[in-house]
């Protein structure tokens, strides 16, 4: 299986390289890969953080990267897709959208009033 990185990802979805683009392209969508939930973080903070791009457009395509059926990611699918949706309509970060999603199965502490509010729905 292979395990990919933030910058592998970027260049799968931004496009922004085509020789990049190509192999990565190659990868992802033919090969067994692994995402990790550090490595799915950093491509929404490097999304939204560097190319401004809107939380919607960041939750759908990020949503659409999960669904492929040759990835495995290190978290429960849905998990992620609940985690992707509160992103997408609350004033969080993904981190904390992350953690509102696993209230589903684990009992979450935080002093974030943000966070409590999430928790609470």
């Amino acid at each position: 299986m292979i395990v990919l990185d933030a910058n592998y990802i970027l260049r799968y979805l931004l496009k922004d390289n085509q020789e990049m683009f190509d192999r990565s392209k190659k990868t992802i969508e033919n090969e067994y890969c692994l995402v990790l939930n550090e490595v799915l973080a950093e491509v929404v903070y490097v999304l939204l953080g560097v190319y401004k791009v809107p939380k919607d457009v960041i939750s759908n395509i990020l949503s659409e990267l999960i669904a492929l059926e040759n990835l495995t990611m290190h978290e429960n699918k849905s998990v992620l897709f609940h985690a992707l949706a509160v992103y997408s309509s609350k004033n969080l970060d993904y981190v904390d959208c992350y953690l509102c999603a696993l209230k589903v199965n684990y009992t979450i502490r935080t002093f974030d009033k943000k966070l409590i509010k999430c928790l609470k729905h």
